[in-house]
Parts: structure tokens; C-alpha cells; sequence
């Protein structure tokens, strides 16, 4: 009994084309939810407090925090802490690579649903 042998999957239509298939284009910082929702947020105001951005997309504020400090790094956001009163205040804003990067993820998410 002889064996035959494995055949190579044959390559899918966009590999025979040359073209990778849009989800390769979308952004792995924002592909998060949480951070998904805090750039959505974002991309309608030019800045909101860190109280109204955690009450905005209902996480708790340790929640926020790190998916702010990923944003941060990847220079998608600025924070801003300052002094109201006696009150510390945080805000928080897209920059202007966050807001090309936003727009090219839901040019992307369109693309892929076919809009």
C-alpha cells in the first residue's frame, strides 16, 4: 500500500493576485475594544476628561488607565494632568496620528463589510 503523497494547499484568490486581504491593514493598538471605544469616543470631541471618557465607555478607571498608557506609547493620544482648583484633572485627546490612524482602521473595517 502506497502512500500519496500531501498536496499543497492551493493559494487563496487574493494570494494568486498579489494583494493581502484588508484585515492586514488594520491597526493592532486599536483592534482592542476598550481601546477601540476610547478612540471613538475621542474622534467626536477634541479633548474629554478622563471621568467623562470612563463614564462614556462604562470601564473602570484602572481599565482606562492602561489602555491610555498603550494609546500614549503608540503616540494615538495625549494626556494632560492639571490643577482645577485644588482638583487634579486629567484630559485626554487623539493627536494627530491618532486621528489618521483612527480614520484609516474604519476605512479599513468599511473596506472588509464592503461599505
Amino acid at each position: 500500500m502506497s502512500k500519496q503523497p500531501a498536496q499543497a494547499e492551493s493559494p487563496a484568490p487574493q494570494e494568486q493576485q498579489g494583494t493581502q486581504h484588508p484585515r492586514h491593514e488594520l491597526s493592532e493598538v486599536l483592534h482592542q475594544p476598550v481601546r477601540f471605544s476610547i478612540a471613538a469616543a475621542l474622534a467626536r470631541t477634541e479633548t474629554m476628561d478622563f471621568k467623562d471618557l470612563r463614564n462614556t465607555i462604562q470601564v473602570s478607571g484602572s481599565v482606562l488607565s492602561k489602555q491610555l498608557s498603550t494609546l500614549e506609547k503608540a503616540g494615538f493620544i495625549e494626556v494632560k494632568k492639571a490643577f482645577v482648583g485644588k482638583f487634579p484633572r486629567t484630559s485626554v485627546k487623539l493627536t494627530a496620528v491618532g486621528h489618521q490612524a483612527w480614520e484609516h482602521h474604519m476605512a479599513t473595517l468599511r473596506l472588509i463589510a464592503g461599505d
